[in-house]
């Protein structure tokens, strides 16, 4: 079969894979009720329910968190009863000033590049679906398998700050803590992970 429209799917052979288990279970949709899976008792269904409207909000969220991620200072440091607070971007401009360019970009990638592929990402995914755009499938397909490996190493920053704060922590000689920004950063990083764990892939090919 050329076409993906003719190929056999396991929906199409009335086969549904359990989002648990991931066991192939034979399933009729004409049979009223939930069917549970036979192995581990969950619910079973073709496509996960309400995947497409969770992911939205998931990204809407992250797309929102994101601004003040960004806007408002991730850290402050005090060192012999002088703070100072810095921005995400701030923080990355001083270590390229300083010379430190492979932190800087480990931060800039990390921290700026990676959120903001992640969401972008989403959202092209998300209006290919809805508005039925049937070309570079297997790009896409591989564009969101991208977004889900990196999504892990996007708390890079929220780590480093939380290390920080306990290995630099003299009392009134020098401490650092986290900002204003951090609990939004994390909710950006955690909105695209749920973002990504909530999207059924399948429902690229069935649109």
């Amino acid at each position: 079969m050329n076409s993906l429209a003719s190929a056999l799917t396991a929906r199409k052979a009335g086969l549904a894979l359990c989002h648990d288990c991931r066991k192939l279970t034979p399933l009729n949709p004409k049979e009223p009720g939930t069917p549970a899976c036979p192995l581990c008792g969950a619910s079973l269904h073709f496509r996960k329910p309400g995947s497409l409207n969770r992911t939205w909000a998931l990204v809407i969220t992250a797309l929102i968190l994101s601004f003040p991620a960004n806007i408002l200072p991730i850290m402050v440091v005090n060192f012999i009863g002088k703070s100072d607070s810095s921005t995400i971007m701030e923080g990355i401009i001083y270590f390229f000033q300083d010379g430190s360019y492979g932190i800087g970009l480990v931060i800039l990638t990390a921290s700026i590049l990676v959120p903001c592929f992640k969401i972008i990402s989403m959202i092209l995914i998300l209006l290919s679906i809805h508005y039925h755009w049937q070309t570079w499938m297997r790009h896409k397909a591989l564009l969101f398998r991208i977004v889900e490996f990196i999504g892990r190493w996007s708390m890079l920053d929220i780590f480093v700050i939380a290390l920080l704060q306990v290995l630099v922590n003299f009392t009134n000689i020098s401490s650092i803590y986290a900002d204003a920004a951090a609990p939004y950063f994390a909710g950006v990083v955690l909105s695209t992970m749920f973002a990504a764990i909530t999207f059924d892939p399948r429902l690229l090919w069935d649109a």
